[in-house]
């Protein structure tokens, strides 16, 4: 079988390379020049564990291929996926589909023979029938068939997600296509992942509801450790508490700086917009979006609190910079809006960071300090403010941390140390919701 990705980025790579291992045949098609020329070097240009082995290994085996030409591409595609960026639109929220129509339009043009054209980015309510008419419209001739198949990526374990997912949602209308989906994702039948077959728009809307769903759990156990620091009580017991609970389940249910990434801030605000656009009410999700605003806000007041009061002078190192660990995806980080408001008010900021560095230079203020280890960002520090809870920051050796310091606060916006071992260690502690 013959497979199309359009855009090698994170969904398309990641899909792509999981396809291929599937046994299909697969073409990773981009625009991007520089982009293609390092995949087929031998370069992967976004940091996942372990996709760098398997691109590899699929490369060799033959099944993988990486090019800039689209019309060879999809003549011979039997399924194209159309995996472009949907970026949130500036000034309204609404997700920005142009990439996926001028995709369309493209792909059209060279449609041979019967194809199944495949909606891979996340995408409002009814785009998959706007990326049907465009098709139609354009290639009037075209013998083809729709569907939605969003993704559930987690960035930092994202093949394991691909190769062991919870469910595999296709929204489709015609039986040839359905036949050649289930084909495509056959081998998922050995470890029976569930495949539900919806229509186009409530697979669109899956995705949408899943992440507005998760990124509740996660501000509404923010604003319960709010109260768990007024009323001295304990956000991991009660999150545990809860998270007992089967309907609940204990996942998403980690205080901490607010959620970030590619998915949760894009996906939350373009349900809002959809629901308004329809006459409906989306307080819920509403409300979390101003939840997780107001708890990066609530950051710099704790961090400027540990310090006294003031940041003006000191030196912070900051641990951690990507949204999440496992990945080099700054795209909506605490730190984006943390550390800004840091160096506004006159501090001082060491950074580390495994992977995300570079990523961040161009994101974050001129006068941040890069360090090539959590150590040299820790010398002569005020104060150490963890992030992002990369593993090699979750077993420091805190009396060494703390002879390099020239203050002794430690603020832990992940929770991932223990006020005893802190202490111990001569360290004044500060976390979220304990």
């Amino acid at each position: 079988m013959n497979v199309v990705m359009i855009g090698s980025g994170y969904v398309g790579l990641v899909s792509g390379a999981c396809f291929a291992e599937f046994g299909a045949n697969v073409t990773c098609v981009d625009k991007d020049d520089a982009k293609i020329e390092k995949l087929n070097a031998g370069g992967i240009p976004i940091y996942e564990p372990g996709l760098d082995d398997l691109v590899e290994k699929n490369v060799k085996a033959g099944r993988l291929e990486f090019s800039l030409n689209l019309k060879k591409a999809v003549n011979e595609a039997d399924i194209v996926f159309i995996a472009v960026g949907t970026p949130t639109r500036r000034g309204d929220g609404h997700a920005d589909l142009k990439y996926i129509y001028k995709a369309a339009e493209e792909i059209a043009v060279h449609l041979k023979g019967y194809t199944v054209i495949v909606d891979k980015s996340t995408v409002p309510v009814g785009t998959a029938r706007q990326v049907y008419r465009v098709i139609k419209e354009t290639n009037p001739q075209a013998d083809f068939d729709m569907v939605s198949n969003p993704e559930f990526l987690r960035e930092g374990s994202a093949i394991g997600d691909f190769m062991r997912p919870d469910r595999v949602v296709l929204g489709l209308e015609s039986e040839r296509a359905e036949k050649l989906l289930k084909e495509l994702y056959r081998p998922l039948n050995l470890i029976e992942a569930p495949i539900l077959i919806t229509d186009l728009e409530s697979a669109e809307l899956i995705k949408y509801a899943a992440n507005a769903f998760l990124a509740t759990k996660i501000s509404f156990i923010n604003e319960i450790s709010m109260l768990c620091e007024q009323v001295g009580a304990d956000v991991h017991a009660v999150a545990k508490g809860m998270g007992l609970d089967g309907r609940i389940g204990k996942k998403f249910l980690h205080a901490g700086p607010g959620y970030g990434g590619s998915c949760f801030p894009k996906d939350t605000l373009a349900l809002i917009r959809i629901a308004q656009e329809h006459g409906v009410s989306s307080r819920i999700v509403e409300s979390v979006v101003e939840v997780n605003a107001a708890q990066k806000a609530r950051m710099v007041s704790k961090i400027r609190h540990a310090l006294g009061g003031s940041e003006s002078g000191k030196t912070i190192a900051v641990l951690g910079l990507a949204f999440k660990p496992e990945t080099d995806d700054m795209r909506d980080a605490p730190a984006l809006a943390i550390l800004p408001a840091l160096l506004d008010k006159g501090a001082k900021i060491r950074a580390h960071d495994p992977e995300a560095m570079e990523e961040a230079k161009p994101l974050l203020p001129e006068n941040i300090s890069y360090c090539s280890s959590f150590e040299d960002a820790c010398n002569g520090a005020d104060a150490i403010v963890l992030m992002t809870e990369w593993n090699q920051y979750r077993g420091l050796d805190l009396k060494k941390i703390k002879s390099l310091m020239n203050g002794n606060v430690f603020v832990d916006l992940r929770n991932v140390y223990e006020s005893k071992l802190m202490e111990n260690a001569g360290l004044d502690y500060y976390c979220v919701g304990r």
